[in-house]
């Protein structure tokens, strides 16, 4: 075994500031998810418990198999978003977990939330989870209670609010199933969930599944009705057909829910490695060692070889080229036996070694079938005449290029900086990774907060030059220092995650087992490498 050497000094004063300040971004972001497992406050949970009803997150932990994990995503949708009304977690959870030995992507609507309502991040969020169950091929159970779209947002929720639906149709075409429970509303729009599900389970005297509700019914046809004999559930059972079972109450849904899975004969395209994911050897460091590498401030570097040293099976470590473009490690590892290729940021900058060394890696293990991990700190490519004049834009090209056209799944972490075209070269949300997370130290933006604010600067000060007009110093301090604090917010984690821009922070200790589920859920569905199909890599 290749086990790496680790030189990190947990005694030293450097540790104990990078632990105390990341402990301190924890306590943050425990806050930040503690309001979304509130969702709509007390006085909005007590009024659902007393109707006898199950919190969204209580029906999951029914849902799933005993002592297993659940992968909440995108917790922190809607973070920081212009309207108050939007509550932190975005009125829904979505999240991968094992239903009767299956992995499954579940979804429930929180009604304690403006009963339920789907708001622009809601749907954003829905149609993510949409994605990373199709990707995967993993079955969807949606736990439904939603009055529908949030009215007072429909200008941002009808147009792209259809591709709900579309992609429920999508994914039963594609063989993977729909199972779709009906707790309360799943009213107007909303009723199209279960009505293109594969399964459909009702509560009795709970479900509502109507187009129109009676107010809109008299409205529309002059027509006197009720809610149970125009969309309940045993008027569905027994007339419509909508209802495929007729559940008594929530837990004999969620009963019948779990049967439905166990039923589905849904395979995984891959058997699990050998030995199993739990028998995969431990790290030889402690996970615990994660939180006092990231330096607070980014600028300073850190080896990322103590990272890979703590989350990969025993430590076990094959590097490639680690003699060549040093910035960027480069190898092969195992994550709870499934086997990956590991790209991480060395030193922050990229260079032109860097870059064709990543190109001819992926490259690798495309040719092998290997899944990729990008292990994200960089501030971009490097600049200056020297490095243009080297080929700085058609190396960092072919390893943007490289990444674009690979076709192994890909994993992204942002431990630290992923700015500029640094964050595309490594494989950020715009290049489809399965799966990306952020650790609360993470930054990621344009360029560093300070590097965008001289530059504005600059600018203002040739256009002055050049109209022949002074220059106010005064006013460009105050423009720097306005920009700076915009930037930095703009960049911080909890922003980013806000608007979806990653799958969830977490906690550094969670990575191994993080990813490990990730890894597991990539493995449900086939996949084969690029052979060739790169483009043209400009030479």
């Amino acid at each position: 075994m290749t086990v790496l050497a680790s030189a990190l000094d947990t005694r030293s004063d450097d540790y104990a500031a990078h632990r105390a300040a990341l402990l301190d971004k924890l306590a943050a972001l425990d806050a930040e998810h503690a309001k979304a497992v509130a969702g709509g406050g007390e006085k909005y949970v007590q009024r659902h418990r007393e109707r006898g009803k199950l919190l969204a997150r209580e029906r999951i932990e029914l849902l799933l198999d005993p002592d297993t994990p659940f992968l909440e995503l995108s917790p922190l949708a809607a973070w920081g978003s212009a309207s108050p009304e939007y509550t932190v977690g975005a009125s829904l959870v979505t999240g991968i977990g094992v239903v009767e030995g299956v992995e499954c992507l579940v979804t429930a609507n929180d009604p304690t939330v403006r009963g339920g309502a789907s708001n622009p991040w809601s749907l954003k969020k829905a149609l993510r989870a949409n994605e990373i169950a199709y990707a995967n091929r993993l079955p969807c159970v949606s736990l439904v209670e939603s009055g529908g779209a949030d009215l007072p947002s429909q200008k941002e929720i009808f147009i792209p609010g259809g591709g709900i639906f579309r992609d429920i149709t999508r994914l039963s075409a594609a063989g993977i199933p729909t199972v779709a429970v009906v707790f309360g509303n799943s009213t107007a729009g909303g009723a199209y969930i279960p009505g293109m599900s594969d399964h459909v389970i009702m509560v009795k005297e709970r479900a509502k599944v109507f187009l129109g509700g009676p107010p809109l019914v008299k409205m529309a046809t002059g027509e006197e009705s009720d809610d149970e004999s125009l969309g309940g559930a045993e008027m569905h059972a027994r007339t419509s057909g909508l209802a495929d079972y007729f559940a008594l109450d929530e837990q004999d849904a969620i009963r019948q829910a779990r049967r439905v899975v166990a039923r589905l004969n849904h395979r995984k395209a891959y058997a699990d490695p050998v030995p199993a994911p739990a028998l995969a050897p431990a790290p030889v460091y402690d996970p615990e060692e994660l939180l006092g590498i990231v330096p607070e401030d980014l600028k300073v570097p850190f080896d990322p070889r103590e990272v890979i040293a703590r989350i990969v099976d025993g430590s076990d470590f094959d590097a490639f080229k680690p003699l060549y473009g040093p910035s960027l490690v480069t190898g092969w590892a195992a994550l709870h036996g499934y086997p990956v290729g590991i790209l991480a940021n060395a030193r922050g900058v990229l260079f032109s070694e860097e870059s064709q060394k990543a190109a001819q890696f992926i490259q690798l293990a495309n040719q092998r079938d290997i899944p990729l991990l990008f292990l994200h700190n960089t501030t971009g490519y490097m600049v200056g005449k020297e490095y243009e004049q080297g080929g700085i834009i058609k190396h960092g090209s072919m390893m943007i290029n490289a990444v674009a056209n690979s076709r192994v799944p890909h994993l992204s972490v942002l431990m630290g900086a992923s700015y500029g075209a640094g964050h595309y070269g490594m494989c950020g949300r715009a290049y489809d990774p399965r799966f990306l997370f952020a650790w609360p130290s993470a930054k990621s933006a344009v360029m560093g907060p300070q590097q965008l604010a001289g530059v504005l600067s600059i600018v203002a000060r040739q256009s002055a030059a050049a109209k022949g007009r002074p220059y106010d110093e005064e006013a460009d301090a105050g423009l720097r220092a306005m920009v700076e604090q915009q930037i930095e917010a703009e960049s911080l984690p909890m922003f980013l995650s806000g608007r979806l821009y990653d799958d969830g922070v977490i906690d550094p200790r969670d990575t191994r087992t993080v990813l490990g589920i990730c890894l597991s859920a990539i493995h449900t569905a086939p996949y084969e490498g690029a052979r060739g199909g790169f483009g043209v890599f400009r030479m």
